[in-house]
């Protein structure tokens, strides 16, 4: 419910019985600026849970901030800033009883219309992966990714992917990776509305054992 322009209170009682509030200030501290205050509670148990988010937006710059402040307290952190094509970012966990960064990752990139190009660290910076995209016209869009695990086996991930638009209504789609498994799958808008997708997962280097996949799915959007 709306109070004034940019501020809005908001109340909500759940079917698990959980009565959840939330207060919204929208460019009421300062231009760019949303802040929001949001509490849970439990009436059977009393359980009550605290927390604030904050949004910081401008042209060529978004961070946010999520606190708890019944868990912990604890807070997590994300910001990413970009000009022309370029951008960087990074996001951080902190825990205010332990006083400790739990956990922390970052990642550059590049990106235009038909390609973009990103390196990125994760998981305490011991995940490293690099990825690349190519929209090759209307019709034709690739990707490939490799990914290495610091802590893990010396093993590079590596997959490649492809999209192709057969006709305005439906495409199909491939990708394999290093460990040999194979994906395909079909998309196709049958009317306004309802689309039908089927798709396989097939491991190559057990073709003679039950270690396939297939489904298929309908869509309906209004």
């Amino acid at each position: 419910m709306p109070i004034t322009a940019g501020i809005t209170f908001t109340q909500a009682w759940t079917t698990a019985n959980v009565l959840n509030t939330k207060f919204e200030l929208d460019n009421q501290i300062a231009k760019g600026i949303k802040a929001e205050f949001l509490t849970d509670f439990v009436p059977s148990s009393k359980d009550v849970a605290v927390k604030g988010n904050l949004v910081f937006k401008q042209p060529n710059f978004h961070a946010r901030a999520f606190c708890d402040f019944m868990r912990g307290p604890s807070a997590n952190i994300d910001a990413v800033f970009g000009r022309d094509g370029f951008l960087a970012g990074g996001e951080a966990g902190y825990d205010v009883q332990k006083a400790a960064i739990t956990r922390y990752s970052l990642a550059v990139g590049y990106a235009v219309p038909t390609y973009s190009a990103t390196v990125s660290a994760t998981n305490d910076m011991n995940v490293f992966s690099a990825a690349y995209y190519h929209k090759v016209n209307s019709e034709v869009e690739a990707g490939a990714k490799a990914t290495w695990d610091a802590k893990g086996s010396n093993n590079v991930g590596l997959e490649v992917a492809g999209k192709y638009r057969l006709d305005p209504t439906s495409f199909a789609k491939a990708k394999v990776n290093d460990r040999g498994i194979a994906c395909l799958a079909y998309n196709v808008l049958l009317r306004s509305g309802v689309t039908f997708g089927v798709g396989v997962s097939l491991d190559t280097q057990k073709l003679n054992e039950s270690a396939h996949k297939v489904g298929t799915h309908f869509e309906f959007s209004g």
